[in-house]
């Protein structure tokens, strides 16, 4: 987009998997794996995984998910010292559960959608049914989908009752999510050809491996670091899908705190503290803008009366609306101030974040010092 300078890119979970797998030393990843503990002492923070099995660092940074295990031990700490603000000791609410999938390369013959270079994203709102459900088209010759079922008050209640029952906070496993295929076989897509298809004809295509259900869970924590634990992307904020902010967000909060460390002067407790509070001031004001946003984009797909009216403004929301909020949206785009710094091509210049200038000035100096000019 011209705002921006470069253009969006759709990136699959597996695809994004294998090439973080590339980045790091193989040795570096342990799977099977659980955080029983923390704990600290001194100028360090200790990972317990087993009675006998614990690993040792400057700090721990939980990057796991909305049901954070690292969150979850740092906040038990906290609100038995009687520091953990009431808001972050509620559980996590959600409104809908969602089923999502991928299928495989499709024909082009048969589905000549996937010809196209651009991307045709179509939403359905069931108007007879508690059901919203989404395609788009891939650069890989492939078809998202997405089907969200608006729960109500009794099936919120019941749903939040079989997470804790069957343990499991993040998908809800093969068979509650076939369960959903089944029921929402029939529902009609529209793949801009003239074929009567069904969302059945999508998970035909679809590996089941490339199958998840899961809750979509809406929150913004208030404390996102303690000592030497500090919290990233879905651990301290969860926001709905709809925007497609969720892991770039995360993404944004790695590059921040990749920023300060590289800029950290020592390791000190102080020191550790001090960059913790930058990020979380640089990150917190960012991330409640992309929730609130997601908030209002997830309203236009809603059910009931609010939801056609919310639906209603945005379809004819005049262009130079649609500018202002994207170019808002652009604005936040941070980069990583110890590498060579990414060209701006778009209308919209973005914001150089502090962290970005606080690991640039220190990554200046050090090359000056080294009589190296960075690139």
């Amino acid at each position: 987009m011209k705002e921006a300078g470069y253009g969006y890119r759709i990136v699959s979970r597996p695809m994004l998997y294998e090439l973080l797998l590339k980045l790091v030393p193989e040795q570096n990843i342990l799977y099977g794996r659980r955080v029983l503990n923390i704990s600290e002492e001194y100028d360090k923070v200790t990972v317990h995984i087993t009675k006998h099995e614990s690993y040792e660092g400057d700090i721990i940074v939980g990057a796991d998910g909305a049901y954070s295990a690292v969150r979850q031990r740092m906040y038990q700490q906290l609100k038995t010292n009687g520091e953990l603000p009431k808001s972050d000791s509620e559980e996590l609410p959600f409104s809908c559960t969602c089923l999502v999938g991928q299928t495989k390369p499709l024909d082009p013959e048969e589905f000549p959608c996937v010809k196209d270079p651009a991307c045709h994203f179509n939403v359905i709102v069931g108007p007879e049914k508690p059901y919203t459900w989404i395609t788009f088209t891939t650069a890989q010759q492939t078809l998202c989908w997405m089907v969200i079922y608006h729960l109500d008050r009794k099936a919120s209640k019941a749903a939040i009752e079989q997470r804790f029952r069957s343990n499991d906070n993040t998908e809800w496993g093969a068979h509650p999510g076939q369960t959903m295929c089944n029921e929402t076989r029939d529902f009609p897509v529209q793949l801009n050809d003239e074929l009567q298809r069904t969302m059945g004809d999508l998970y035909d295509r679809t590996p089941i491996e490339q199958v998840s259900r899961m809750m979509l869970e809406e929150k913004v924590f208030d404390t996102w670091y303690s000592g030497r634990t500090v919290l990233l992307g879905d651990a301290c904020h969860k926001i709905h899908p709809t925007s497609g902010q969720g892991g770039i967000t995360a993404m944004h909060d790695a590059i921040a705190l990749a920023n300060l460390l590289y800029a950290l002067p020592s390791s000190t407790n102080s020191e550790v503290t001090t960059i913790f509070e930058e990020y979380r001031a640089e990150r917190y004001p960012i991330v409640t803008q992309a929730f609130k946003l997601a908030i209002t984009l997830k309203k236009t797909i809603e059910k009931g009366v609010f939801g056609a009216i919310a639906f209603h403004i945005s379809s004819r929301m005049p262009k130079w609306l649609w500018k202002m909020v994207l170019a808002s949206n652009f604005k936040a785009r941070p980069q990583v101030g110890f590498l060579p710094t990414i060209p701006n091509k778009g209308t919209v210049l973005p914001i150089e974040s502090p962290s970005f200038l606080k690991a640039k000035a220190v990554y200046e100096e050090t090359h000056a010092q080294q009589g190296a000019v960075p690139a």
